[in-house]
């Protein structure tokens, strides 16, 4: 195993080149103006929170309505900065209420290739596999389109469960 030295080491390096600055400085810029367009155009059907930047690997902000809340969920449109994909996320406010969702959704064609539960959420949906930073206003138009349809059959899941 090498030493934290050698990370050090490596991290300034990169850090020298400064293409990670601007990479992730365009990202959470991004995320954060999608939140903030989100909010906008979704104002009657969830509410937004604040961004998280996360620690280079996951930007991301919560949504949710009363019905999941009355729940104790929430979800998470999650930029996923290794797979550097879109996801939404699933999550419930206590571990009691992960695992009992957990136990329905893990039979679910949202978990279908799962043995295991997600190290954060309930379930883990791809919103947009390989987003286009090049025209920001198409990918926040395919991130919404897909996040209102994706967040309504999860909704609809979670009513098919009776769960409460």
């Amino acid at each position: 195993m090498k030493d934290f030295n050698y990370y050090v080491n490596s991290y300034v390096k990169q850090l020298k080149k400064g293409d990670i600055q601007e990479a992730y400085t365009g990202l959470v810029k991004y995320v954060t103006t999608l939140g903030t367009t989100l909010s906008r155009n979704l104002s009657e059907t969830y509410s937004f929170g604040s961004l998280f930047q996360g620690y280079m690997d996951y930007t991301y902000f919560y949504y949710s309505n009363d019905f999941l809340k009355k729940r104790k969920l929430k979800l998470g449109l999650v930029l996923n900065h290794t797979k550097m994909q879109f996801e939404i996320w699933l999550l419930g406010q206590t571990i009691t209420i992960q695992g009992r969702y957990w136990e329905y959704f893990k039979a679910t064609k949202w978990n279908k290739d799962r043995t295991t539960k997600p190290q954060y959420s309930i379930l883990e949906a791809v919103l947009i596999e390989n987003p286009n930073f090049n025209d920001l206003d198409s990918l926040t138009m395919a991130i919404q389109e897909r996040l209102i349809v994706i967040s309504s059959e999860i909704i609809d899941n979670i009513k098919m469960s009776k769960l409460t």
